[in-house]
């Protein structure tokens, strides 16, 4: 917990660097008008569309369609539901853009500031990020319409997005974080090796999404401070093995 609370203080150390800020704004920016623009084209259509699937079935639907207080409440829950439901989507897009673009760009400036001393052995690459990110996005939304049953639970839909949204972002923001520091055995090491922090830390990231104005930023921060806790750990293990190898070396015979 200590190195997650350290990467995320220093995320907001890194805000004030220049350079640094522009990417954190224009993800969210861009996902965020792309989706309005689609939920308000497609708002009737959508709800119409689940109303009539939950009529279909059975008992429920016809509690629904001879009640009206039934079908009230089921509009209003089917309605707050498919506006939660853009959130993830919101998200995700933002968290795509800064893994193929911003990231890569916030990682140049912070490294050379904080973790000069890492030797680059370019393990990943941008072709790489971006296979990453595509397949990650499209696990992320098969997961999305799986739990969409779950969405007519209070609280369990946030639940199961909130878990999606933090595999996700480990699943993303891990590789672009190490991709120009670390080699190929290292680039899929640490990542096992760190995969319950880097939930945890995706867990954390994925809450600020739906804190109004803070979600904004949420994705891009979300991805600074996996560079941080991923080239910590990094070097934190670099400096081990590097230990570790001096130990095993025979010790040299004085000769009297």
């Amino acid at each position: 917990m200590r190195d997650i609370l350290l990467a995320f203080g220093r995320a907001l150390r890194s805000l004030g660097r220049k350079g640094v800020f522009v990417h954190l704004v224009w993800p969210s920016l861009v996902a965020l008008v792309v989706w309005m623009t689609i939920a308000i084209l497609s708002w009737s259509t959508l709800v119409e569309a689940i109303v009539g699937w939950i009529q279909g079935w059975a008992f429920v639907g016809e509690w629904i369609a001879t009640s009206e207080i039934g079908g009230a409440a089921t509009l209003i829950v089917v309605e707050i539901a498919l506006a939660l439901g853009f959130l993830p989507l919101i998200y995700v897009t933002a968290a795509l853009l800064v893994a193929v673009f911003a990231l890569p760009m916030m990682l140049e400036r912070v490294a050379m500031r904080d973790y000069g001393d890492l030797e680059l052995r370019r393990g990943g690459s941008n072709l790489g990020s971006a296979w990453n990110a595509v397949v990650a996005g499209l696990l992320f939304l098969f997961g999305m319409v799986a739990s969409l049953p779950l969405w007519l639970i209070p609280g369990a839909g946030l639940v199961a997005s909130v878990m999606l949204t933090s595999w996700l972002n480990q699943r993303a923001f891990g590789y672009d974080a190490l991709m120009l520091h670390a080699d190929g055995e290292e680039l899929k090491r640490l990542p096992r090796v760190q995969r319950t922090s880097m939930l945890l830390l995706g867990g954390g990231c994925a809450l600020l999404a739906y804190v109004p104005f803070v979600n904004l930023v949420a994705p891009a921060f979300c991805g600074l401070a996996f560079v941080h806790f991923m080239l910590e750990a990094l070097r934190r293990e670099r400096i081990e093995r590097g230990v570790s190898v001096l130990d095993a070396l025979p010790v040299p015979q004085v000769r009297e």
